[in-house]
């Protein structure tokens, strides 16, 4: 074996991955038997986050990075002027399997760009993962990208491997993909998603009657949006991300801010990287949709297409609906309490029991964790300390921002001096 070329390979490839964030593991419970190598329950791998969410504890990496399509936001792109390479299908069983001996990884998250066409690709990477479950005994966590267009055939066989599967959109609207990925059409994502959904689906029922039914894809299926390479307003984003959560039953849709790649005339100009906060935005309204009860367009529409930079969206939306509050944390139901700033669903949890023995204070939500600090503006409890309700929205934002160590609290600092 040639190392050398086997780290240069790896350079090149990990480097190329690294724009791919769905690489979460949660929901798969493939456990060790027969001796093998590793498994992926909940206490069988230790993940490592970055402070913006993602999942550094896989070996993540693309099979190649020679790519038949030219998708104008991608550094694959074949009219891009980079490094190719390809690994061989056991050159990246070898890797995996040397890692996770050596405890650097723990799985591994497998992408590739496009040879020949997407059945080709498919195969080879479902090679792979067949090569790690059934001749290295690998019961570690294996995330499989599917390849847009690959056949029904294919991805029913991908996920008796992968934990899980996952199609990027790439693109939150279908003008936007016709405009910077004309080789590809929109079934080509939804066609794959159908199919793993549909399979989800089946095996749910017929494991309910044969409990030996083969696992597929028992982490479920995710997907990605590029958000900022087009004009898409945070509304177009996160109505398509209901779209696919509901009609494909996604365990996640992840956003990921365009990196610019190249110049392009279709792209913004080099050195205009979308903000992470954005990002951070989307992924609160995801989190609100996902488990807070909120529809996405009460916190989205056309009077605000946008969601605010310097709040949080459930505080924006409060904020906007001042006629609901205060709130009486000692009667009201668990679905307006959950949509109280500074409350988590944790301390929902821990309110709704506690007020079964007696009416809570200002001491008792602070030992139950509660913030305090914004959701004093939009509640009433068993304490009399802070009672004034005539304060208006824009001086409510102007007070938490005073009191929070955000990075936007010297901006509004003039604005509140007004008030006082």
């Amino acid at each position: 074996m040639n190392f050398e070329r086997i780290r240069e390979k790896l350079n090149i490839l990990a480097d190329a991955a690294k724009y791919d964030v769905s690489c979460a593991s949660s929901g798969s419970n493939r456990s060790n038997k027969n001796k093998g190598l590793g498994n992926s329950t909940s206490m069988g791998i230790c993940h490592s986050y970055t402070e913006d969410g993602r999942c550094i504890s896989l070996l993540k990496i693309l099979l190649t990075n020679h790519c038949i399509y030219d998708c104008a936001y991608c550094v694959t792109r074949k009219s891009n002027d980079v490094k190719r390479a390809a690994f061989k299908i056991q050159e990246v069983v070898d890797l995996t399997i040397n890692f996770y001996r050596r405890n650097y990884i723990e799985g591994l998250f497998l992408s590739s760009g496009i040879f020949k066409n997407p059945d080709y690709t498919m195969e080879r990477l479902i090679a792979v993962a067949k090569k790690l479950r059934e001749e290295e005994n690998f019961n570690g966590y294996i995330h499989l990208k599917s390849i847009p267009g690959a056949s029904d055939e294919l991805m029913y066989e991908a996920g008796l491997y992968a934990d899980r599967l996952s199609v990027n959109i790439e693109v939150p609207t279908v003008s936007g993909l016709k405009l910077l990925a004309p080789d590809k059409k929109h079934e080509d994502f939804t066609n794959p998603m159908l199919k793993v959904k549909n399979e989800l689906i089946r095996y749910k029922n017929e494991h309910k009657v044969i409990k030996s039914t083969p696992k597929y894809a028992p982490a479920g299926q995710s997907t990605q949006m590029i958000v900022g390479a087009t004009n898409e307003t945070d509304k177009d984003v996160m109505y398509s991300a209901t779209y696919y959560y509901k009609e494909y039953h996604m365990k996640r849709v992840y956003y990921s801010g365009y990196v610019p790649v190249a110049e392009d005339h279709r792209l913004p100009s080099i050195g205009s990287q979308v903000p992470m906060l954005r990002e951070n935005r989307l992924y609160q309204t995801d989190w609100l949709l996902r488990f807070y009860g909120f529809a996405v367009n009460e916190i989205l529409n056309d009077n605000h297409p946008n969601l605010d930079v310097d709040i949080d969206p459930k505080l924006s939306w409060a904020l906007r609906n001042l006629h609901l509050f205060p709130v009486n944390i000692n009667k009201a139901e668990k679905r307006m309490l959950a949509r109280i700033p500074g409350f988590g669903m944790l301390s929902v949890e821990k309110i709704i029991k506690a007020r079964k023995f007696r009416k809570l204070n200002w001491d008792h939500l602070k030992k139950i964790g509660v913030a305090l600090n914004r959701a004093k503006y939009f509640i009433v409890c068993d304490s009399r300390q802070w009672e004034k309700r005539d304060l208006e929205a824009e001086r409510i934002k102007g007070l938490i921002l005073q009191n929070s160590n955000g990075k936007f609290r010297s901006q509004y600092s003039n604005q509140l001096q007004l008030f006082n």
